[in-house]
């Protein structure tokens, strides 16, 4: 019987809301082959945190500190990282990890992390699962499960996409870097917005309605970051209302309408977010996409495996 694979869980946003969910989530790991290092955290609050400033920084400190090809997995979002960012040293993380081997793994509010952690270090690391959102479920996501398992046990992880939004032909090849839309947005104008020319951005964001999600894709396209990209791929945006006042206006129209502003393709359909079917992508990997008329194909590489 194989060893299983040891599991660092960093709790750097907010703490579980519901610690059965939490337990849910290390034992379906355990059942799956993965063995969780550090439970204890689980336990931590401090106001709305995982724990205290200091606590949340230590923790990600000691990535990279366990047993090689040791996986570091987000406990949650929620807010947190951002009253960390300037006190974390990103350099020692990133050497930490690459001497180890070990793949960091989160999304929603550890978006600010990896985008630092890639404009401060280089460092590569993936948007995907978390433990309560994702592993907690009562009924873990058969996709999910399948396509993080494929790239983190393999070099190269190829996903097809098949989308209702029709696109030109096109091969676009860069890096992929993204995640959480508002959390991109706070970091304009800082020294954590990684600096990508020639990129593949993907977003995705929830409970914002259209007109707070075309607003910030809008600071992205007058600050410049969308121009400079190969192409844009966006996910899942949910849980959001429209009123009758909308008119029609949808995130439909959102997307058409910043697609009219753009020269670069702009894809609908990535299956990524906050939601239960969702892939495991490398921020700061290699990516070559091919868009066709009925979806597109993104391949992948260039990103550390357990």
């Amino acid at each position: 019987m194989s060893q299983p694979t040891e599991v660092r869980l960093i709790a750097s946003s907010g703490y579980p809301h519901d610690v059965a969910i939490a337990a849910r989530g290390c034992a379906w790991l355990k059942h799956h082959g993965y063995h969780v290092n550090n439970p204890d955290v689980l336990a931590r609050r401090y106001l709305r945190f995982g724990g205290t400033d200091a606590e949340r920084l230590a923790d990600l400190h000691a990535i990279g500190t366990g047993p090689a090809r040791e996986l570091t997995l987000a406990v949650r979002g929620g807010y947190g990282l951002g009253r960390l960012l300037d006190r974390i040293e990103f350099g020692r993380i990133a050497e930490q990890a690459s001497a180890s081997g070990t793949p960091i793994v989160g999304h929603s509010d550890f978006t600010a992390f990896q985008l630092a952690y890639l404009a401060k270090a280089g460092g590569v690391s993936f948007a995907g699962p978390m433990l309560l959102a994702d592993f907690g479920e009562e009924h873990v996501d058969s996709f999910m499960w399948r396509h993080f398992e494929g790239i983190l046990r393999a070099p190269v992880h190829d996903i097809e996409v098949e989308a209702a939004q029709v696109a030109a032909p096109a091969t676009v090849e860069g890096t992929l870097w993204g995640g959480n839309l508002a959390m991109l947005c706070t970091l304009l104008g800082t020294p954590y917005m990684p600096n990508i020319d020639g990129g593949i951005l993907f977003l995705e964001d929830i409970n914002e309605p259209p007109y707070r999600v075309e607003r910030m894709l809008l600071q992205l396209l007058h600050a410049g970051v969308l121009a400079r990209q190969q192409a844009i791929v966006l996910g899942d945006f949910s849980n959001y209302r429209t009123t009758d006042y909308d008119n029609g206006y949808n995130m439909d129209a959102v997307f058409d309408y910043v697609r009219e502003q753009l020269r670069i393709p702009v894809l609908t359909g990535l299956p990524f977010g906050h939601c239960p079917r969702k892939l495991t992508l490398p921020v700061g990997g290699n990516a070559r996409l091919t868009a066709r008329a009925d979806g597109f194909v993104l391949s992948l590489s260039g990103y550390p495996t357990l």
